[in-house]
């Protein structure tokens, strides 16, 4: 009854939001890889942004003018990865802050020897467990590039918030029913250390290198690449394309006949 109850007004609220086609279309003009969904997922997809956008508390940092075309373009990419799963999958935090650029966070660790060090860390986005979604914001034309092309900061930043899930970023979500957490398991790590290994040896990759950083990070990269470039992530790890497909229940590649949750 109270699900029920909070998915009216969320719908009421959102329904508030007075949003062209123009603008509509204006944000989808610069996510190419919206092509890869079909007409009625698109608008399904605009719907759910349209739910994401009333629900969240939007702050604009360090004179960020933010405009609807910002949260529009924003929003589509955020709830892309839960076209198919839903927006109660983004529950429990509210906060997105965005910031015109690239932007500093305060840093501090202490050594094995007890000594504190304090530093400034340089960032393009971050999630925090329970709390908001940091973002950098950049015109089409100035994304930010890693050595294998256009980073999507969106896609990255909400594909940790739903490693979340279950309180930390690990690189393993919360599966459905019906995968494998040994299957999913097994086939990221043994991605992972060929992807490292790969970078070891000076191997070139198509999967930007920051995904051999820790498990998680590999998550969060293989997401934005099965999100933006499908076929790359397909050719280079097929079997983290198909652990991915069932977990976001989509198939941008078009591959068809995904193999089963135990693999």
């Amino acid at each position: 009854m109270f699900q029920k109850l909070f998915d009216w007004q969320r719908e009421r609220r959102a329904r508030r939001l007075a949003i062209t086609d123009f603008l509509w279309q204006s944000a989808e003009n610069v996510l190419p890889f919206l092509r890869y969904l079909t007409p009625a997922d698109r608008l399904r997809l605009r719907e759910l942004a349209r739910q994401f956008i009333s629900d969240k508390q939007w702050t604009a940092a360090n004179g960020l003018a933010l405009t609807a075309e910002i949260q529009l373009c924003i929003a589509l990419q955020a709830c892309l990865p839960i076209l198919n799963l839903g927006l109660d999958w983004y529950r429990g935090w509210v906060g997105i802050i965005i910031y015109p650029g690239d932007f500093i966070i305060p840093r501090q660790f202490m050594d094995e020897d007890g000594i504190v060090h304090e530093f400034d860390d340089e960032v393009l986005g971050e999630a925090w467990d329970g709390g908001p979604v940091l973002l950098s914001w950049f015109e089409p034309d100035q994304q930010p590039t890693s050595e294998t092309g256009e980073i999507n900061i969106v896609i990255h930043e909400f594909a940790h918030k739903l490693d979340m899930a279950h309180g930390y970023a690990d690189g393993l979500p919360q599966l459905h029913e019906g995968m494998s957490r040994t299957t999913w398991t097994q086939t990221m790590q043994a991605a992972f250390e060929d992807l490292n290994r790969r970078l070891d040896d000076d191997e070139e990759t198509t999967i930007d290198p920051y995904a051999a950083e820790t498990p998680a990070e590999f998550f969060a990269v293989t997401s934005e690449a099965f999100f933006t470039a499908p076929e790359i992530l397909l050719a280079e790890y097929p079997t983290v394309y198909d652990q991915l497909a069932m977990f976001y229940r989509q198939d941008p590649a078009g591959v068809g006949n995904l193999r089963s949750p135990d693999g």
